[in-house]
Parts: C-alpha cells; structure tokens; sequence
C-alpha cells in the first residue's frame, strides 16, 4: 500500500486507517512487524526499561493492573500496555496511570506510518508498534505488556521480556494456536526468553510448556513448586522462599485473582535487584487494584454486574463468582443474564457451563465484524437445551434496558460474553444511568 496519502488528524480517523492497512484482522508472525520496529530503533540498549511481558488465556489484564500498582505505589515510572479496551482505544496505552493524549497517539501512530514504508501492517500490529514507539520516548524504569494473542508469534514478542509471566493455559483462539491445551501452551511459552525469569501461574501446565522452558534452559518458577498462595478466614497469605505475606481480601473478584496475584508478587520479588519494592509495599498496593469489567458493579437494587468473561475458562471464573453470590442473595432475587458473543469463540461450552444459574436470558448481538448472528445464538440456546426464557434483543442496549426495567430490587443483572459486550453496556450506562427519558 502505497503511503502518498494525506495522513488522518484524529484518533478516529487513524483507527479508521489502520483497520483497512491490512486486508486480515489478525495475521500471525513478527518478520513485518520486526522490520518496522528496527527502522523505528525501539528500546536502545542505554534507555531501555525493564521489561515484564504477560501472557496466557485469561488474567493477563489484572495481572498487567497489579504489576502497574505496585511499581507505581513504589515510586516507579511504569509504561503499561494492555488490550482491548473498553471504551477508549487510549485505555491500551499508559504512562505513570495516565492514558496517552490524543496528540500523542496521534504523533505515535504518525511514526509507525513513516517507518513502515510498503509494509502491511494488521490494527493489532500497527497500535502496538505506536504504543512502544511512544513508551520509547519516554524515561521509564519497567515496562508491562500484555499479549494479545497466545505469545510466540504475538507482536508483543518482539521485544524480549526481562521476566514473563504466563498467567494459565485453556482453549481459547483455537483457529490460531491450536485446538488442544499442549499446543496452546506451546505458543504462550514463546514469551520465555533464555537467562531470564519465567513464570507460570497455571496450577496444570501443559507439558509442552515446560518442555519449551527446559529446551531454553531456563528456570520455570511454578505456582505450587516456586510459590503458592493459600486462604485463611477472611484473608489470604502468600509464601516463597523469601518468605510469607499476609493479605486483607482483593478487590478483584474471584478466587483465581489470588493466583493472578502470586505470580505478580513472585514476579516483583524475582526483580528485586534491579527494581527494589519493599513487602510492605506490595501489601498495600495488591487490594487496592481494580479493573473495569471485571466482575464490576454498575448498581445497586436491583444490581448490575458486568464481566468479561469469553471463553470456558472465563466462564468458570464468573460461575464461582456467582455461586458465592448466591449464598447470600434473598430467596426472591434472580439472577438476568444480558449475554451476547463473538461467533469465533467457544459459544456452546460457555452457554452449557452457566446455563443453570440464570432464571432468564436476554440475549443480543454485538456491533462488531466477527459478532454472532442473533439467529445463531439462539439456536445455541435451543442446542443446550436451556430451560430458562431466552429473549431476543437487536442490540446489548435493548437487551440491558428491558433486563433493567423488568427486574426486582433483589435480582442481579450480569452482562458478559465479551469485551465488546461490556464495552456496550458500559457506554450506555455512561449516557443514560437508565433515566426514564433516555431509556
């Protein structure tokens, strides 16, 4: 493609480009993106950062949210890159907490454009490329990254991580990394680099995983061999051989934040002697941290929890959740779910694990390229052979408006099945709080 154009102005209109740049939204490898990031000289060898690359199905963003909390809380200048995002696409890019300027985002992406020449270059690519030209440009003492898709052939890879962390392995992305969890795991495990800290926060990792990290000859630090964490009444402990630390509740929701927060903690302590943080530091920071869409509460009577969760896993994780929930819900209150999905992602699996917890369905299509025809989404729910109603809706809005409408003070609304799904109600939310004029 040929760069003689009048180069956008806006954010908009560079998101705009950069979604036609390449004819594929995903497109596996790192040789183009590899050669506009030499031209760009990213990352010289006397600025460069300390570098922490996050990996693995699910967890990746709080993990990405407790490592930037603590360096911070530390006194660290953090770079912070994550995605998708929710409702701005700055969100993915962070210095010191702040998300980037709009001037900035632009100047980044500008830089990528004149660097990359002929060279196609997919939205994912090209927005990653532009947020470490702009981290590059910054004085940062670590930066944190977040994979996007499994790890090897990720655009995220390019640079070779100082410690990287694989938060777990399952089925997820099958069309691309393989349809069973050894081959998955085997393409996260490319973000271990030799001679420097690996760490798996998977309490079953696959074994081709830790084959790679043995072919590296690097050390794999493991949750239940390196590290565990455990719970005691109220609060929750973990322990290494540096020693224990004892900590009030998370407030992130789940069980399997304390996981997440294991492998962060290990991972903080494994760079004590370049990035020093006291213990006491990391006990103040982790129950502080919190993360939009996850498990996140919107209101109050009648409640309104929106989630992520997209793929079995994830599914599992909000299954926990809402079981503890309802152990001390009122016998009258329902559970609404508002659930809408991406058609490559693991529909039936997610449909079958939650079905039974909610006492009705209201179900949508996403505004997105890749969304589940609503058709076919209720078909789903015919296959599974779900005994709840299931109702219809042309969009997430309808959907969570008539849930909201038609609920009790008792009942509790959740809206899951995608970050586009929640990146829906959320903005919905942000422009109506369901005024009776608006809605």
């Amino acid at each position: 493609m040929s760069n003689v154009i009048t180069k956008p102005k806006s954010v908009d209109a560079w998101l705009a480009y950069i979604e036609a740049l390449h004819p594929k939204s995903i497109a596996m490898g790192l040789e183009r993106v590899s050669i506009v990031a030499q031209r760009l000289a990213l990352f010289g060898q006397f600025k460069r950062p300390v570098i922490v690359t996050v990996a693995g199905t699910n967890g990746k963003g709080s993990s990405c949210a407790m490592l930037e909390r603590i360096y911070a809380e530390a006194g660290y200048r953090v770079g912070c890159y994550t995605s998708p995002h929710l409702q701005r696409y700055q969100e993915r890019v962070r210095v010191c907490s702040e998300e980037i300027s709009d001037q900035a985002l632009c100047d980044a992406f500008n830089a990528v454009e004149s660097a990359r020449g002929a060279i196609e270059l997919t939205y994912f690519e090209m927005g990653t490329l532009a947020a470490f030209w702009h981290f590059s440009q910054q004085p940062l003492d670590i930066l944190v990254l977040e994979v996007g898709l499994g790890g090897r052939l990720d655009a995220v890879n390019i640079v070779d991580a100082d410690c990287a962390i694989v938060t777990n392995v399952d089925m997820d992305h099958m069309e691309y990394l393989g349809d069973t969890r050894e081959k998955i795991g085997l393409e996260k495990a490319g973000v271990y680099r030799a001679n420097q800290i690996a760490i798996c926060g998977d309490r079953a990792p696959p074994q081709s995983l830790v084959g790679y990290a043995t072919k590296l000859g690097v050390a794999l630090h493991c949750i239940q061999q390196a590290f565990d964490v455990d719970a005691r009444d109220g609060h929750w402990c973990y322990r290494d051989t540096h020693g224990e630390l004892d900590f009030p509740p998370l407030s992130l929701t789940g069980v399997f934040q304390r996981d997440n927060a294991a492998s962060v903690i290990y991972a903080v302590r494994a760079l004590s002697s370049v990035l020093p943080v006291a213990d006491a530091v990391i006990v103040e920071a982790l129950p502080k941290v919190q993360l939009t869409g996850r498990f996140q509460y919107l209101n109050h009577t009648p409640d309104i929890i929106v989630d992520v969760a997209h793929n079995p896993q994830a599914a599992q994780s909000l299954l926990d959740n809402l079981l503890a929930l309802r152990k001390n819900m009122p016998k009258d209150g329902r559970f609404i779910a508002v659930f809408a999905m991406l058609a490559d992602k693991d529909i039936q699996s997610v449909v079958n694990i939650l079905m039974q917890q909610f006492d009705i369905w209201h179900v949508a299509e996403i505004k997105h390229p890749r969304a589940a025809k609503l058709n076919d989404l209720v078909r789903i729910f015919s296959d599974c052979d779900v005994s709840s109603p299931v109702e219809a809706h042309l969009n997430i809005e309808l959907a969570l408006s008539v849930a909201y409408k038609n609920a009790t003070k008792n009942d509790k609304i959740i809206v899951f099945g995608s970050f586009f799904t929640v990146a829906a109600a959320l903005d919905y939310w942000d422009a109506t709080r369901f005024q009776p004029s608006l809605v």
